[in-house]
């Protein structure tokens, strides 16, 4: 498996544009285009939320009715949740621009919203930037970076990620884009993320492929503890790879799922460590535990600690609120056999064994949290099972930036 540069425009046959139709932001893009000259399977993931957004529940049903798609119109500032049948009305408006400006096939169009909860899209704004998007599509690298940033609400950075694997003979590429940094806590999917490949694949495997791995990568993160109304993952693929198509249980398809495992788990951190008001991202890896289901729990646990998160803040080793926060998760262990260990570019130290602080060095646990990335690993001494979640430190910049959200 190969890293290149690029996100959803990687994959052969793929075009993303961006525009700036004053959804709710002025001076910067907020709406964005995946597109695929040939008809594409699709696989998707939505928010388990019972408050869910018109553009999840349009886009659940093309998923589920198994009619191909070309399009994906995405926009931010106005999330397009809570607005009632004007809203689901205003999702069907925006597929049919698309069907109309792009030629393609109305019931096959996804949409996405990301933005303020309550509010109901300017419409017209919405199909004037269609139209701008239809006009600037490319096939570019660089445009798939300009959709990732239109995406964008609090998010710093534009996610962005590709891979290339051999199969049968062909190279098949898997690129993505993703938005997220507050809100975020997934339980079956994520914010927004959007994965593209030219891989030829039979639906049954897409969707399997999909649903196994969000469970060990965007259910995985947590920001704030917050699942979103709009939570969703779509993947297209075109086929254009040329590939003898991927049927489920071949090798094959276990050669794909790794090749999207690593797309979305890079997605994934670079989500948990954009959080809002983060200035590190947190990964907590538990290591020897019976099963993964344990693994899974403590870890996430810990992650979703805010004694923790602003222990990890203040770069203060208090070993305890990771204990303590393992010990409410509601997983059962010992925790006098547990050993704890911190780890950064700065090195690494282990804090306790056996349940018990050891004599270790506060200044230089002080140093290895102050990076940009920890890690903080739990053995737990009971089997083989491991897990890994990733979160991100709490400070005053997320309270700053949700206090007035809104306004």
């Amino acid at each position: 498996m190969k890293r290149i540069k690029g996100g959803v425009t990687a994959a052969k046959g793929f075009y993303a544009a961006s525009a700036a139709a004053e959804i709710k932001y002025k001076g910067r893009t907020d709406m964005a285009l995946i597109y695929s000259k040939k008809p594409c399977k699709t696989a998707g993931t939505f928010t388990t939320n019972v408050v869910k957004a018109a553009p999840v529940k349009w886009d659940r049903q093309v998923v589920e009715s198994g009619v191909k798609s070309q399009v994906v119109i995405v926009n931010s500032g106005i999330a397009n949740a809570c607005t009632g049948q004007e809203g689901m009305e205003y999702c069907k408006k925006t597929a049919e621009k698309a069907a109309e400006v792009l030629d393609v096939d109305c019931a096959g169009v996804l949409v996405g919203s990301t933005g303020v909860i309550g509010m109901q899209l300017p419409i017209e704004r919405i199909e004037k930037g269609v139209e701008m998007l239809a006009v600037s599509k490319d096939k570019s690298i660089e445009a798939g970076h300009l959709a990732a940033k239109a995406i964008m609400t609090t998010d710093t950075v534009a996610k962005e990620a590709a891979v290339q694997v051999e199969i049968g003979g062909k190279i098949v590429t898997i690129g993505g884009m993703a938005k997220g940094s507050g809100m975020i806590h997934p339980n079956m999917c994520t914010m927004l993320t959007y994965i593209t490949t030219d891989a030829s694949i039979s639906k049954k495997a897409l969707q399997k492929a999909l649903c196994e791995d969000v469970e060990d990568t965007y259910n995985m993160i947590s920001v704030d503890g917050d699942t979103s109304t709009n939570d969703t993952v779509l993947l297209l693929a075109n086929g254009k790879a040329k590939n003898e198509k991927i049927r489920l249980g071949t090798p094959e398809y276990k050669i794909f799922s790794e090749a999207l495992h690593d797309v979305n788990e890079t997605l994934a951190k670079k989500m948990a460590g954009d959080g809002e008001g983060a200035t590190a991202l947190l990964e907590v890896k538990v290591a020897g535990a019976k099963t993964k289901k344990q693994a899974k729990v403590l870890a996430k646990s810990v992650i979703c600690s805010n004694l923790t998160k602003t222990a990890i803040a203040g770069h203060d080793a208090n070993w305890g609120r990771i204990l303590c926060a393992m010990g409410y998760s509601g997983a059962e262990f010992d925790p006098e056999q547990v050993d704890l260990y911190i780890e950064s570019k700065a090195g690494k130290i282990q804090l306790i064994q056996n349940g018990v602080a050891l004599d270790y060095s506060e200044e230089e646990a002080t140093e290895i949290l102050s990076r940009s990335e920890v890690t903080v690993t739990a053995e737990l001494k009971e089997g083989t099972e491991e897990a890994t979640a990733w979160g991100c430190d709490l400070t005053h910049g997320y309270i700053d930036i949700n206090a007035d959200y809104r306004s």
